[in-house]
């Protein structure tokens, strides 16, 4: 039964993904708003959802190793495998806003939680923990992003109406329907196939540590990938790229601030080599997105590449 509810899953993640893309797309012509800003807003927290919610559950029941383990290894999925398949299949566009802006508030956001998880290091205590009031830094830090994507959205309305015919025929209730539906689907899609995919890798043996890691956090940040590809497919790589760039900032901040001030998590210290690999791989991501203000199909068969290194290297640590 886990293996057929894991099927249903899948079916479900695809084809809410490309509702939801479909719906979102169109709400951006239809506002005259940036493709981009409604990756960062819509989409991404969207696609965020299975996290926020794997890891709020996985703080209310004392497993930090699943909480935060989902978070870091769904950031680095993202990264590299999402990001790496989306510019394979079609070259993402980058705005300059997204490099000077977007992605190094990623890569200070990555930074952030490294600080405030190395108790030991910085302050010299028995145990490395991510507390109530490091979950409050955190929110604010997302409360600061928030505000700074209200004012792009005042700020940059697209001037020419881009929206088709077809567009503009779509009802408001046609478009709402369409992306949450889409949305719907992608979120009873994640959960399932989390839910059983973890199922099956206790059954083998998988340690929680292992499975936070690698099923959980790939199974959650399914949404991202299947969005994303399906954007790349529609060449909306606007929303491709902003969708992987605002998921992550909202794992980081909203997902694990949100999950420590429910209830502390105290992680160990191997998590802290899989936070410096998200914080190169963030680096990494700036650099390929600052030639020709693009991430091309090489770069994105070496992102994904890493991936695999990098699923290898913690199956033979774990």
């Amino acid at each position: 039964m886990s293996y057929l509810l894991l099927l249903l899953g899948f079916a479900l993640l695809i084809k809410g993904a490309e509702y939801f893309v479909q719906g979102a797309s169109s709400i951006a012509a239809v506002l005259k708003v940036s493709p981009m800003l409604i990756g960062l807003t819509i989409v991404a927290f969207g696609t965020s959802s299975p996290e926020a919610t794997v890891s709020i559950v996985a703080a209310m029941d004392q497993n930090a190793g699943v909480a935060v383990g989902n978070v870091v290894g769904s950031n680095i999925f993202n990264m590299t495998l999402v990001v790496g398949v989306a510019a394979f299949l079609y070259p993402l566009r980058v705005e300059s806003n997204t490099i000077r802006k977007e992605i190094p508030f990623t890569l200070l956001a990555s930074i952030a939680l490294l600080i405030l998880l190395s108790d030991r290091m910085l302050q010299f205590l028995s145990d490395n923990v991510l507390t109530r009031s490091d979950g409050i830094i955190l929110l604010l830090f997302f409360a600061v992003f928030l505000y700074y994507l209200f004012e792009v959205a005042r700020q940059n309305r697209v001037k020419e109406d881009t929206a088709s015919p077809k567009q503009s025929l779509l009802s408001w209730g046609k478009l709402i329907f369409f992306t949450i539906i889409g949305l719907a689907a992608i979120i009873i899609g994640g959960d399932l196939v989390v839910h059983h995919a973890t199922s099956i890798a206790l059954s083998f043996g998988m340690s929680e540590t292992l499975v936070g890691l690698t099923i959980v956090a790939v199974g959650t940040s399914l949404p991202e990938l299947i969005t994303s590809i399906t954007a790349a497919l529609k060449k909306e790589s606007d929303i491709a790229l902003g969708n992987i760039v605002g998921s992550n900032i909202f794992n980081i901040l909203f997902v694990l601030g949100s999950a420590s001030v429910i209830s502390p998590l105290w992680v160990e210290d191997k998590i802290f080599v899989d936070v410096y690999i998200m914080i190169v791989f963030t680096l990494l991501l700036l650099v390929f997105s600052r030639t020709n203000y693009k991430v091309g199909k090489i770069e994105g068969v070496i992102l994904a590449s890493f991936y695999v290194i990098y699923m290898v290297y913690i199956i033979i640590r774990n």
